[in-house]
Formats: structure tokens, sequence, C-alpha cells
């Protein structure tokens, strides 16, 4: 597994950072003002062919994996301008139907996915259930006369569901031999009937919005089902640890933008005839971001490789630790550029003050650091459950 990069993905991280460049942060800033997602970016990264990277070729995808895709989102955030739903539908939902779903599916959704012209938004979360998923009280039941599905539930804090054509819905169903719920992921399009939505009045200001979902009994076709009633939890977490590579890409390039707008500011402004990027006191805890940042980043690779390789098992927890230590790195670096630049790191000029409040984002979701810590603590070193 290398831990640096090839030429190949040297370049790839170049003609990203490029595009994002093209556009930067006054450009995201005000989609976000203006209460849209980034659509000129999203589409320019899609005709590029950035959006699908991970995507099989047959399907009009790149035919990399999720170590390009995780070089992509973290290159656009260090220009200012990351895109949040490509965790959500290359990352998630395109991984989850190219591992499991049907050639129905894959025909119907990888091809849109890749080139961009369909969003897909993944709900997992809920109001009850939390990091618990095992506790997801979303249930989907067969009717018997159709063969259709009747799926009824709720979820929150589900991002773009106004823009994505459809929602790929963890439920849950009844294994017929144990009578035990098990769960399942349904392909369900905006517009089903039964299918309602309502947004979170957030403090955060995002581009994509949060909203909460109610399902009464959607009738969905057979088709809806991806992959196989029996996979379960196999096709969730093959999903979900893609989602945490993920949020560490976005967290190290928020960081890295963050850090980069500190040293700049740090080299240039002079006080006492010296810049004060030349007094340790500011000098070295850029450094510390910086190393904090490297660090996460070589994680962050490692879990991506594992993953591509087919390591489920080690992907797991590497992206666990991949998620827990690019938060830490982000938060950290946010906090420093902001402080290095005083009052101007709360200004509107110089783009942080929004970061504050992003930058927590990844400490929290899609997982706690609590949960990642309880995780590594009984999963790899061995040590009993407190729960």
């Amino acid at each position: 597994m290398p831990v640096i990069d090839s030429e190949e993905h040297k370049a790839l991280r170049a003609a990203v950072s490029a595009l994002g460049h093209k556009y930067g942060r006054e450009y995201f800033t005000r989609t976000v003002e203006e209460g849209r997602p980034a659509t000129e970016l999203w589409a320019e990264a899609a005709e590029l062919g950035y959006l699908g990277v991970n995507l099989p070729e047959q399907h009009g995808g790149g035919g990399g994996g999720i170590v390009e895709l995780s070089i992509v989102l973290e290159e656009l955030g260090a220009a200012g301008c990351p895109l949040l739903l490509m965790v959500v539908s290359p990352a998630i939902c395109g991984t989850v139907i190219a591992r499991f779903g049907t050639e129905e599916q894959k025909r119907d959704w990888l091809p849109a996915l890749a080139d961009g012209t369909r969003i897909m938004a993944f709900g997992i979360t809920e109001p009850d259930a939390g990091s618990n998923s095992h506790r997801i009280t979303t249930t989907a039941r067969r009717d018997p006369a159709t063969g259709d599905w009747l799926l009824t539930g709720r979820k929150v804090f589900v991002s773009g569901v106004d823009i994505a054509d459809a929602t790929l819905v963890v439920g849950r169903t009844e294994d017929a031999r144990t009578g035990r719920l098990k769960p399942c992921l349904f392909i369900v399009p905006r517009d089903t009937p039964g299918f309602e939505r309502r947004k979170i009045d957030m403090e955060l200001h995002a581009a994509e919005k949060q909203f909460e979902l109610t399902l009464d009994d959607v009738r969905l076709p057979a088709g809806a089902l991806v992959g196989d009633e029996d996979a379960g939890l196999l096709q969730l977490f093959a999903g979900l640890n893609p989602e945490r590579v993920m949020t560490a890409a976005f967290a190290i390039g928020m960081g890295r933008f963050a850090l980069s707008r500190a040293v700049e500011y740090a080299r240039d402004r002079t006080v006492w005839k010296a810049p004060i990027g030349s007094h340790q006191a500011i000098a070295h805890p850029l450094a510390q971001a910086h190393i904090d940042l490297e660090l996460a980043r070589l994680m962050t690779q490692k879990a991506a490789h594992l993953y591509d390789a087919g390591d489920d098992i080690g992907a797991g927890e590497a992206a666990n630790m991949a998620k827990y230590a690019a938060a830490e790195a982000c938060v950290k670096a946010v906090d420093q550029a902001v402080h290095t630049l005083g009052g101007n790191g709360l200004t509107r000029e110089f783009g942080l003050a929004s970061l504050i409040t992003a930058a927590r984002v990844s400490r929290i979701a899609p997982v706690s650091r609590e949960m990642i810590l309880n995780y590594v603590s009984h999963q790899t070193l061995g040590l009993p459950k407190s729960y």
C-alpha cells in the first residue's frame, strides 16, 4: 500500500485543485448565501469525470475507487469549495449500487450518478436510533397481493433531499426464519406518494439543506430493494465505510484551506517591523496543525486503499480512525487559523468564521468521535463494551 501519491494521483490532485481554485471560496460562499447548491461546480466536475471517478467504467464511471474520489473531495475542499453531496451520491449510494445493485439498478443509476445528471441522498439516522443502527424502526413489509414493499418510518438529518432524485433509505425487514428484523436498503424516488420531507432549521449555513423524512406506507416495487434481502449489514457497511473515508477527506480539505489562509496572513501581516509568522507563538501552532492534517491524510489513504482492495474489516477500523483523526485535525486547524487572524478571522473577507461551525460537523457526523473511540476500544483493543 503506497504512502505517497503515484504520478497519476499527483496529476489528479493538480487538476482538481485547478478546478477548485477556478471557482474558489467566494463563489462557494455566494451559493450558500443564495440558498442553492454549487450547481456550476458540480456540473463541471462531472463533465471532467471527477464525480464518477470511483464508479465502474462499464457504467460510465472512471473505474477508480474511493482512493481517487477522496482525492477529488479533499482538493476541492482545500480550494475552499467542498461538495458535501460527493460523500453521499457517488461514494455511499454509487458504491452500494455498484457492489450490490441489480443490473437494472446499475443501468438506471450509475451512469447518471457519474455524469452528475442525477443525485441520490442517503437516509439512515432516526430520531430515536442515533448511532445504534440496530434500533432503526423504519420497517418494510411485503404486500402479499402484489409483491410490492410498504415502507414506514422516519429519518432525520438527511442532506440534499430537495435536490436529490431519490433517497437510498435504510429500513428493516423481518427475517422469515428467525422473526428478527434485519437491515435492508431501498431506492425511494423523490415524488413517491407518502414520502414527505420537512426542512430542519439549522444554525449551520450550508448549500445542502437538512431534512426530516416521513414515510407513511410508501409503496415501492420489488425492484426498489438494493441487492440481496439477506445480505443486511454487509451491504450497509459497504456504504458506511466510504462515508467515513470521504468525511475524513472533507475535513482534511477544510483544514488545509483554513491553514493556507492563516499561513498567508502570518507571512504578510507585519507588526513591529516583523511578520507575525516569524514568532514561534504563531508559527508553531500552525506547524502542528499541518502535521496533524498530514497524519490524518495518511490514515485516510490507508483506509481508502484497504476498502478498494476489498478488505472490509480492515477498512472499517482504518476508516473510523481516519474520520476521528481528520475531524480533530480539522477543528484544531480552523481554530488556530481564526486565532492567527485575530479579529480578521471573523470577517467575511477571509472566509474562515463560517468554518468554525462547519468543522465541528466532522466531529459529530456521520458518527461521533465517542462512538469511534468505543469501536476502537472494543474492536481493536479487545476491551469489554460499556454499553
